[in-house]
């Protein structure tokens, strides 16, 4: 069974994510599904079928957030230092073409946001980035073609 690394702050918004589908989105669809049946024939009620198709999606949400939970590796960042490129670092970069710096944490697949800064450890940015040092020069394929970054700072928030 593979893990799944994530931060301690990535781990907690799943727990909370799980709590909420399990403890207010199913009983309330169980409810919008009770409702809908005693509206009378089932093969033409649109609401049923919609609420049935909203519990079948909650469940599956359920289960991938559970299954994720079970195989969790907890990283806490705050813990972790040094100078190399590694899960949880906040990587400062320069784009060499455009002198375009951008500022990067890599976290697990299921919390990366571009627009917070947190990219994907299993991104293309990511995996080249990881094991280099500030200084350090990394190429990366893009659909634009072939971009390099400079590492400009390597830091544990």
């Amino acid at each position: 069974m593979e893990k799944v690394p994530m931060t301690a702050e990535g781990y907690r918004a799943l727990d909370d994510q799980l709590k909420q589908l399990k403890s207010v989105e199913r009983p309330s669809v169980i409810a919008a599904i009770s409702e809908a049946r005693e509206h009378g024939d089932l093969s033409e009620n649109a609401e049923y079928h919609a609420a049935k198709e909203r519990q079948g999606w909650i469940e599956g949400q359920i289960a991938e957030i559970e299954d994720k939970i079970s195989r969790a590796q907890v990283i806490d960042v705050s813990k972790l230092d040094g100078d190399q490129v590694k899960f949880g670092a906040t990587v400062t970069v320069v784009d060499e073409d455009t002198e375009e710096e951008g500022t990067y944490q890599i976290v697990g697949e299921h919390e990366a946001d571009v627009k917070q800064g947190k990219i994907s450890v299993a991104s293309p940015i990511a995996r080249a980035m990881i094991s280099k040092e500030v200084g350090d020069v990394v190429e990366v394929n893009t659909p634009g073609g072939v971009k390099a970054y400079e590492i400009l700072k390597v830091e544990w928030k």
